[in-house]
Order: structure tokens, then sequence, then C-alpha cells
């Protein structure tokens, strides 16, 4: 049996940045525990101070099938490339033609810039389209 994973993000502003990843793989926030009706509520009852509000966030597929990715403040910025890295599959795979597949990753891309996103390169190899592309907080990741 597999072991469950899940990623994290160090971010500056965990609230934006999982707002930013929502968008790019069809998430949403993981819902509170049952007893509160919202994060606020469970974070009150928690004694956490507002300020401290945006520490954290946790986005979860819909569907329950993707990993569970988790935000967390951290006081320093990025300073080097990543080691690892995520592939947004916005293209379809292979059962998709590659001409639809370009369209599909440009479209993805582009709605992903205007969110804030870089795009910095862009491949075309052995039937293979991808997009190198940095989050606005600058964690590169690629759109294929």
């Amino acid at each position: 049996m597999a072991i469950p994973i899940q990623l994290t993000f160090d971010a500056a502003d965990p609230a934006a940045l999982a707002e930013f990843w929502m968008a790019a793989l069809g998430y949403v926030i993981q819902p509170p525990p049952a007893e509160f009706e919202s994060w606020d509520d469970w974070a009150t009852a928690m004694g956490i101070p507002e300020e401290n509000w945006n520490d954290a966030r946790a986005i979860v597929d819909p569907g329950g099938d993707g990993p569970r990715v988790f935000f967390q403040k951290v006081p320093e910025p990025k300073t080097a490339k990543n080691r690892v890295h995520l592939d947004v599959n916005a293209g379809g795979g292979h059962e998709v033609e590659y001409a639809d597949r370009i369209d599909a990753v440009d479209r993805h891309v582009d709605s992903l810039v205007d969110l804030g996103a870089r795009k910095l390169d862009v491949f075309s190899q052995r039937g293979e389209y991808w997009v190198v592309m940095q989050d606005p907080e600058g964690n590169e990741f690629c759109v294929q």
C-alpha cells in the first residue's frame, strides 16, 4: 500500500499562495473541522491571535485523489532554484492531439500569468510540450 503524501510550500503569504495554487490545480481550501463553520472560528477557539491567522493554509483536491498541499509562513525569502517541482498536467495527456495539448497548456499558462505567475521558458521536444514558470513567490513549476 502506498503512503499518502502532502506537498508543503514555505511562503511569505500562505493565503495568497494558496489562492494561486487553487486556481492552478483546481483545488479548494481544506474544510475546517466539522464542529466549526470557518477556519476563523477554529482559530478563535484555539486561542490563535488574529495576526497569526495567515501563518498556514491547506488546499485539497475536491475529488479526493490528489495530495493535500500545505502552505506555511516562513520569515526568509526563497533564495535558490527548487530541487523538486510540480508538473501541472493541463494539456490532457497523450490521448489528446498535440496541437490541442499546446492550446490547452497555453490557455492555462495565460490564466496563471494573469494571477501573478511568470513564464520563464517554453520547450517542445519529442512530442512533448511544456512551459517552465514561477509562481508569485518564485517557486518553479511546469505546465504540460
